[in-house]
């Protein structure tokens, strides 16, 4: 557990608390206070249980161990060699074979899905099917300018044809009225 002392010097390294506000609340407890150190700076509004916890989690003992451990674990990567032992949790290991075991299955769900891709139609039968009746080097298009220029002149062109169809249509019907004339006359 840590002491008074030492939880005030935590916060104060922590840069949660001023010297004036520690002072204070230890004051309170050397008076007869009978509360944690903790508690009576909550109470005084001077930090939140959550600064606490997170200043204790960051500076406190459990804190100090683990920058031990790491060095620790620098000084083996340094030192280890073919004679080197080490140990192995079953969850690390069980752990490690759910990972290879995931990779293995996307391994073989990739090469399905490649064969499959490779099966697929080919693009150009797909535009045979949706498309009979035009020729396959038909293109629509690329941008609304040539659209319009497509279009008008398509629109010429049926006008023209229209004016044509009418002057043969208006032959058609003199040329019935002079074959009956030559017929009459007969």
């Amino acid at each position: 557990m840590v002491s008074g002392k030492k939880l005030g010097d935590i916060l104060l390294d922590g840069d949660v608390l001023t010297k004036r506000q520690l002072n204070k609340a230890l004051a309170m407890q050397e008076t007869g206070d009978g509360r944690k150190l903790g508690e009576i700076l909550v109470d005084l509004g001077y930090l939140t249980i959550d600064d606490m916890t997170e200043v204790m989690m960051n500076n406190g003992p459990k804190s100090r161990w683990k920058e031990k451990e790491v060095i620790k674990e620098k000084v083996m990567a340094k030192e280890l060699s073919e004679d080197t032992k080490f140990a192995l949790s079953i969850r690390t290991m069980i752990s490690a074979g759910v990972g290879i075991a995931t990779l293995v299955g996307f391994y073989y769900m990739m090469i399905g899905e490649i064969q499959e891709a490779k099966e697929l139609p080919k693009i150009d039968n797909i535009y045979e099917e949706e498309y009979p009746s035009r020729h396959p080097g038909y293109n629509w298009p690329s941008s609304m300018e040539q659209y319009k220029t497509q279009v008008g002149g398509l629109e010429a062109a049926v006008s023209d044809l229209e004016e044509q169809v009418e002057k043969l249509e208006e032959e058609i019907v003199d040329l019935k009225i002079e074959l009956a004339n030559k017929r009459d006359k007969k």
